[in-house]
C-alpha cells in the first residue's frame, strides 16, 4: 500500500530526529565541555539531513500517492491527518533554505556552551555576538516563512500555530487585569516563613524523593530515567525512552522537586501517546523538526504546570505526601507541620528567575520576554541594549532591581539554543492546565484520587483527553473536546484567586 510506504518514510525522519534528540540529550547532561564545537557540527548535519530527507523527491511522491489512496476517508480521519501535516511542513520547509537550517543548527549548539560559561561569569558581553547572529538567522527565517503583521507571528508559529502578537495581547490584557489586585493584596499580607526550606537538604535525597513523586504521578522508570542539567528539561527518543532532568541546591529543597514534577507533566504527554502513532506524523513535530508528540508548545507545558502546580502543588497532594518527605530529611523538617510546608511553597514573592517564580507572578515573567522577544525581532530593540531594556521591563512587572546579568537576561536557555518565538507557550500552558484541570475534577473519581494519593484518575483522565492524541487535533480542537470550550484564562484565574485567597486570609 501507498499509504505505509508513505508511514515507513516518515518513521525514518522520526528517527533522524530521534538521533538529533539523544545527541542534544547527551551534551546537555553528560558531554565534556570539550566536544562543544564537533558535536555542534554533527548536531547540523543531522538537521540539515532531516530536511532534506522530508522535502525530497521521494517523499513528496510517496506523499502524493499516499493522499489519493486516502482521499475517500473522512477530511477528520487519522490517515489524512497524518498527510495533512506532512504536507503543510513540506511547504513550510521549502520556504526555508538549507544553509540556514545548517546555520541555525550549528549556531544553536554552539551558543549553549557559550551560554553557559557567560551565565555562570554573568558576563553578557561575551554572549552577545552569539545572540546576535541568532537574532539576524531568526528573522532572516520570520522573512522565508512568512507573515501578515508581524514577524514574530511567524516564529511563533512553529511553537503555537495561530497565536500572533494581536491575539496575544488580550489574553496578557485579562491576566493583569485579573492577577495584579491579588498580587498587591497579598504584598500587605504577612508572608508565610519559609526558613526551613533554606536548610542543607543532601541533592542525592533530594533527588531519590523527587522521583518518587513522579513515579506517583505515573512516570514510567522503565521507559524513562532522571539526570542533573543545568536548565530542566524532558526529551522523548519515542514514547518508550521518555527522559527528564532537574537541578539542585542543596540550600533550597523546592527547586529539585518541582522542576521534576513539572517535567514529570512533559514526559507523562509523550509516554501515554496512542502506541500506534509512534514514528509518524502525530508522533512528530515536522515544521519545527522536533521529535515530540504534543500538538503545540503551549499544550505540552499544559501538563507540566499542571502536575506541577495543581497537582504538586495543592494542599491534598501534601497532606498525603508530606509524612514521607519529613522522613526523609526529619532533622531539616522537624517541627515543620503539613500547613506550614504547604504554605511555605505556595509562597508569593516576586522573583528575578523565572524557572524559580511562585505561581501567581510567573506569567509576568513570560510577558517580558515576549514583549523584548518581538521587539528583538522587529529591530526595534537592539542586541546591546538588551540588558538595559530587560531590567527596566523586570522593574516594571515585578517591581525588581537585577543586580547582575546572571539573574537576569542570561538566565533562559532558550536563545542560546536558537528558539526565538517560544515563550508565549509559558502562559498558553498556564491557561490551558486551569481549563483541563477544571474539567478534570468534575469527575468525583478524580477529586477523591487527589485527596488519597491516587493519581491514576487524573492520569487516565489526561490520556484520554490529551496525551493519547500526539498531534491529531489543533489545539483548540483538543481544549474543545477536552472541555467543551476554546482557550478561557477564566478558569486559571479562578483557581489562583480561590488558593491564594485561601493561604494569605485575603
Amino acid at each position: 500500500m501507498a499509504y505505509n510506504a508513505f508511514l515507513e518514510r516518515m518513521g525514518e525522519v522520526n528517527d533522524l530526529l530521534n538521533a538529533d534528540s539523544i545527541l542534544n540529550w547527551d551534551a546537555r547532561t553528560m558531554m565534556p565541555p570539550g566536544g562543544a564545537d564537533t558535536r555542534a557540527k554533527q548536531l547540523a548535519t543531522l538537521s540539515v539531513v532531516t530536511r532534506e530527507h522530508l522535502v525530497a523527491d521521494e517523499t513528496r511522491r510517496l506523499l502524493e500517492r499516499a493522499e489519493a489512496e486516502v482521499a475517500n476517508l473522512p477530511s477528520d480521519s487519522v490517515e489524512r491527518t497524518m498527510c495533512a501535516h506532512v504536507r503543510e511542513a513540506i511547504d513550510y520547509h521549502l520556504r526555508i533554505p538549507a544553509a540556514l537550517v545548517h546555520k541555525r543548527a550549528e549556531v544553536g549548539s554552539i551558543g549553549q556552551h557559550i551560554w553557559a560559561k557567560a551565565r555562570a561569569e554573568s558576563d553578557f558581553a561575551s554572549f552577545a555576538p552569539v545572540l546576535e547572529q541568532t537574532i539576524a538567522l531568526n528573522q532572516e527565517m520570520a522573512e522565508c516563512i512568512g507573515y501578515e503583521e508581524h514577524p514574530y507571528d511567524a516564529l511563533m508559529y512553529r511553537f503555537e500555530p495561530g497565536e500572533t502578537v494581536r491575539s496575544l495581547q488580550p489574553l496578557f490584557a485579562t491576566l493583569r487585569e485579573g492577577l495584579l489586585p491579588l498580587v498587591k493584596a497579598i504584598g500587605e499580607k504577612e508572608a508565610p516563613r519559609v526558613d526551613f526550606l533554606e536548610r542543607p537538604f543532601p541533592v542525592e535525597a533530594q533527588l531519590d524523593f523527587a522521583l518518587k513523586m513522579a513515579r506517583k504521578l505515573g512516570y514510567d522508570t522503565d521507559r524513562g530515567r532522571l539526570d542533573l542539567t543545568v536548565h530542566p528539561f524532558e526529551v522523548s527518543f519515542t514514547r518508550n525512552d521518555v527522559r527528564i532532568t532537574t537541578r539542585a541546591n542543596d540550600e533550597w529543597m523546592p527547586k529539585c522537586l518541582f522542576g521534576t514534577l513539572h517535567e514529570t507533566g512533559h514526559a507523562l504527554y509523550e509516554q501515554f501517546c496512542d502506541p500506534a502513532y509512534t514514528r509518524t506524523p502525530l508522533a512528530t513535530d515536522l515544521v519545527g523538526l522536533y521529535a515530540v508528540g504534543g500538538v503545540s508548545f503551549g499544550a505540552h507545558e499544559s501538563q507540566s504546570r499542571l502536575f506541577e502546580n495543581h497537582v504538586g502543588r495543592s494542599r491534598e497532594f501534601w497532606e498525603q505526601n508530606y509524612g514521607e518527605l519529613q522522613a526523609t530529611f526529619p532533622e531539616q523538617l522537624a517541627g515543620i507541620d503539613t500547613e506550614t510546608f504547604w504554605r511555605a511553597v505556595n509562597r508569593v514573592e516576586p522573583g528575578l528567575i523565572r524557572v524559580e517564580s511562585d505561581e501567581l507572578t510567573y506569567d509576568f515573567h513570560i510577558m517580558l520576554r515576549v514583549e523584548i522577544e518581538a521587539a528583538l525581532v522587529d529591530g526595534s530593540l537592539s542586541v546591546p541594549d538588551l540588558p538595559e531594556a530587560w531590567n527596566a521591563k523586570v522593574k516594571e512587572y515585578l517591581g525588581l532591581d537585577v543586580p547582575n546579568d546572571r539573574l537576569g537576561v542570561l538566565q533562559d536557555v532558550h536563545w542560546s539554543s536558537g528558539q526565538v518565538g517560544t515563550f508565549c507557550n509559558y502562559t498558553i500552558g498556564n491557561v490551558m492546565a486551569g481549563q483541563l484541570f477544571a474539567s478534570a475534577t468534575e469527575d468525583d473519581r478524580i477529586r477523591e484520587g487527589l485527596a488519597t494519593a491516587d493519581y491514576l484518575p487524573l492520569r487516565e483522565w489526561m490520556t484520554e483527553h490529551v496525551h493519547r492524541h500526539g498531534r491529531r487535533y489543533t489545539r483548540n480542537q483538543l481544549l474543545e473536546k477536552a472541555t467543551g470550550g476554546s482557550l478561557d484564562p477564566t478558569f486559571y484565574i479562578e483557581h489562583l484567586t480561590r488558593k491564594y485567597s485561601d493561604i494569605y486570609g485575603i
